[in-house]
């Protein structure tokens, strides 16, 4: 059975990650961070996509990005990944693929889900073990949204600004966020959905979603989400 396209629908946050082959390191040095961090500021620019968050973990990195069209992220995605191996492996003598296949994506319902998956990402170095404190791991925007940095890569999403009236009023209320986490449950939702390319949202989100896009946006058949508890379920 033929796989689906990615979901990309323009106007929307997208929650992307990609994987190192067999989960090897993609990273090695602090140059590399730096280097793909770059990659992503330059092509998102030309792909007019902006990224509101991410995570570089050593074997895979996280992006939370809303494109203005269809091909923004695909296109972004691809230049990034291919410039950044040909240099990762002139660096390293190395040869052969990095990725673990293509990376993964879906749409995450921006009012339910979308400061989860920041807060989400922020933490993934804490789960992983690497810091105790998420303020202690340099490759992630979390000390962008604490105040503690201008990362010029970054495009606040427009309900980030509704955390606080002013800039001190948000930095906390994003810490506050962080410090207190995410259940289980949501953790589970924004990975599986993502590495299987189902829209995460309300029944009423992702019907509405469904309209927008000729590609199959939920298990099952289009158009007529199941849901439970207001999320779809996860797919096997």
């Amino acid at each position: 059975m033929a796989r689906l396209p990615r979901l990309t629908v323009p106007g929307y946050p997208h929650h992307i990650i990609q994987r190192g082959n067999n989960r090897q390191p993609i990273f090695t040095t602090n140059a590399d961070y730096e280097l793909l961090l770059s990659l992503i500021d330059e092509h998102a620019r030309k792909q007019h996509v902006a990224i509101h968050g991410y995570v570089l973990m050593s074997n895979h990195f996280h992006l939370l990005a809303t494109p203005e069209t269809t091909q923004g992220i695909p296109q972004m995605m691809q230049a990034v990944g291919r410039r950044y191996v040909r240099t990762y492996n002139l660096r390293q003598a190395r040869t052969g693929t990095l990725w673990e296949g293509r990376y993964r994506s879906t749409l995450i319902q921006a009012e339910r889900y979308l400061v989860a998956c920041m807060v989400y990402m922020d933490l993934n170095p804490v789960r992983a073990g690497m810091v105790g404190d998420p303020a202690d791991y340099p490759w992630s925007s979390f000390h962008h949204y604490i105040g503690r940095k201008v990362d010029k890569l970054l495009t606040p999403h427009p309900l980030y600004w509704e955390l606080g009236n002013t800039p001190f009023a948000r930095d906390q209320a994003y810490a506050d966020l962080v410090r207190s986490g995410i259940g289980d449950e949501q953790k589970r939702l924004l990975t599986d959905f993502t590495l299987r390319g189902w829209a995460l949202g309300e029944a009423d989100y992702v019907a509405d979603l469904q309209k927008r896009t000729e590609r199959r946006v939920a298990r099952g058949q289009a158009g007529r989400p199941r849901s439970i508890k207001g999320v779809e379920p996860v797919p096997d």
